[in-house]
């Protein structure tokens, strides 16, 4: 085999290779994403089927029930609620009226089984898709009243 020949095999090698772990490489990435939504996206059909997601929003004032490692709560985005079960420690800032992301996965009984419980850090903080998706249910729900005038 030519000289040149063999450069062009060993290009042609290397190309190959940097492909397939760049395959490797997004395949996986692709299989740790988790997708944020809303209780209202969540009750309307737009999260993922039969995969893990995080869903954020408000956790309902007096809906916190604790059973030995298991808490039961209400998350909200003030449209609509969803029942959350999670079994283990909740983070020093989970409370009643603040902000929570949680990431798990929806029963087909409506209840989201969370894997992972995120609580926002200050008073003064909440992720701008919260905030977002907080500021349109408000929207749409002055927007019914003021239909029912």
């Amino acid at each position: 085999m030519k000289p040149r020949h063999q450069r062009i095999a060993l290009i042609l090698g290397g190309v190959a290779a940097v492909g397939v772990a760049a395959f490797f490489v997004l395949r996986a990435l692709n299989s740790n994403i988790a997708l944020y939504v809303t209780p209202t996206d969540v009750l309307a059909g737009k999260s993922p089927a039969g995969q893990a997601f995080r869903m954020g929003g408000m956790v309902k004032g007096g809906s916190v029930k604790r059973e030995g490692m298991t808490t039961r709560f209400i998350l909200t985005d003030t449209a609509k609620d969803i029942p959350v079960a999670y079994v283990g420690i909740l983070p020093d800032l989970f409370r009643e009226g603040k902000g929570a992301v949680v990431q798990g996965r929806l029963e087909k009984n409506g209840e989201f089984i969370a894997s992972e419980v995120l609580a926002k850090h200050d008073e003064n903080y909440m992720p701008p898709e919260a905030r977002h998706a907080i500021e349109q249910a408000q929207g749409k729900q002055a927007g019914k009243l003021q239909g029912v005038k």
